[in-house]
């Protein structure tokens, strides 16, 4: 079977587009039908998501981060074997850096390299006939773009959506489905986004709860017809981050959670074993491990909890003393100093890096990444190129006396000098590895 495809799009953030990702994910898995999602950019978070509504791994596409083969492989894993692939956008269709064509992070991107049609969610409150204009400007924007149906969202009354659907008619994109006003829809947020999928005790009845709405306002059988075969090419394996050891400890908890999913399998893939450990189990890393590494997170939710785990602190000294120790964004200030929370209470942390931070006055930090290794560490060998992203509204307060990990430039290539701490096998950023540049 080819696998087929489709991507979700709106022309801004907030127009609804994970409410109806999550919706039509549920409603076709209550179907049957073997789906498989993917988010557009860098997000932990929506693929969690994705992944408890269609019982199968979550997934990210980056055009940015990600060469272009190793997009198109990640793309091809992820439909063996199933029926349909559902990529979600970021922010607006278009929405991207400048730069390489093809090669600007924006969903546009993914629907263009995949051949994917676009599903365009269009908020139409406040509005009636302006939003066909709008679905017009989506149309004709890029030729390598299709539009191939709309969604209306927040739909005030039949008539409303009566006046919409005529406006469209002479476009000829299909409308196939209209979308009533109901905040209860929503999920909550906090500031990098949505609370984590594993924090909803509810998770499952809000699922079903979308799934419903999906089958009462939107036209699956239409939307499955929307559904293009994907546009593949060659996609012979492209490796993403080497494995950092053979045996992986890795720090995984409510505090430690955001580790992107093709770098674990492609770890796995490589051979390597994951060990998971919880440091506000008061777990340290398994002593049979080669490398230990701590991912981002929410660590300043957890202060209280991470400063008492006096074994965990103990057990990572320890580990540290013979083998590489690496922590990103969350997992980097869990090995500094001191943290301070959103109340102004420092935590006295793991200790093996110089590094305090504090969100008592929060800052945001926002954008792609481009890692220019220093020195040798879990991410790549010294002079390795890195991409990712960057994601914190950490202050830092004082790096230390520790050698910087990296030099940083931004998606245009504009310097941002040294980042990151290093010190003996202990290495650590606020920048979140995607992929090496190749």
């Amino acid at each position: 079977m080819t696998p087929r495809g489709l991507l979700i799009a709106a022309p801004r953030s907030g127009s609804g587009k994970t409410t109806v990702t999550l919706g039509l994910l549920a409603a076709l898995a209550r179907r049957g039908v073997a789906v498989r999602a993917a988010k557009s950019g860098p997000d932990y978070i929506d693929p969690a998501f994705h992944a408890a509504a269609t019982g199968r791994p979550g997934l990210n596409l980056d055009s940015w981060a990600m060469p272009p083969d190793l997009l198109g492989h990640l793309a091809s894993m992820a439909s063996a074997g199933g029926e349909l692939l559902v990529v979600e956008g970021a922010m607006g269709l278009f929405d991207g850096v400048p730069g390489l064509p093809g090669r600007s992070g924006a969903g546009a991107d993914i629907a263009a390299r995949l051949g994917l049609p676009v599903l365009l969610v269009l908020d139409v409150s406040g509005q009636s006939q302006t939003a066909a204009a709008v679905a017009r400007g989506f149309a004709t924007h890029d030729p390598e773009v299709r539009i191939g149906g709309i969604l209306l969202n927040r739909v005030g009354s039949e008539r409303h959506t009566r006046l919409v659907r005529e406006a469209m008619a002479p476009l000829g994109i299909p409308v196939v489905g209209a979308i009533p006003r109901d905040d209860t829809l929503g999920l909550p947020e906090r500031h990098l986004g949505l609370v984590q999928a594993g924090e909803h005790p509810d998770l499952a009845a809000r699922l079903d709860a979308l799934a419903a709405m999906a089958e009462r306002h939107l036209d699956l059988d239409a939307i499955l017809a929307l559904a293009a075969p994907l546009t593949l090419g060659d996609t012979p394996h492209a490796p993403a981050l080497p494995p950092p050891g053979q045996r992986i400890a890795l720090a995984q908890d409510a505090a430690f959670s955001f580790v992107y999913a093709h770098v674990l399998a492609h770890w796995r893939h490589a051979g390597a074993e994951i060990l998971p450990f919880s440091p506000l189990m008061d777990e340290g890393p398994d002593p049979s491990a080669d490398v230990c590494w701590l991912p981002g997170g929410y660590p300043e939710l957890h202060g209280g909890r991470l400063a008492a785990a006096g074994h965990f602190k103990a057990e990572l000294a320890a580990f540290a003393q013979t083998r590489p120790v690496h922590g990103e964004c969350g997992g980097y200030m869990a090995l500094g100093t001191v943290m301070v929370d959103a109340t102004g209470t420092a935590h006295p942390m793991a200790g093996l890096l110089g590094l305090e931070t504090s969100f008592a006055k929060r800052k945001m930090n926002l954008g792609y990444r481009e890692a220019h290794l220093l020195a040798a560490s879990p991410i790549g060998p010294a002079g390795a190129k890195v991409r990712g992203h960057e994601f914190h509204y950490a202050t830092v307060l004082t790096r230390g006396a520790d050698a910087p990990l990296a030099d940083l430039s931004d998606s245009q290539g504009i310097a941002l000098g040294a980042a990151g701490s290093r010190r003996g096998l202990v290495s650590g950023g606020f920048f979140h590895a995607i992929a090496p540049v190749r």
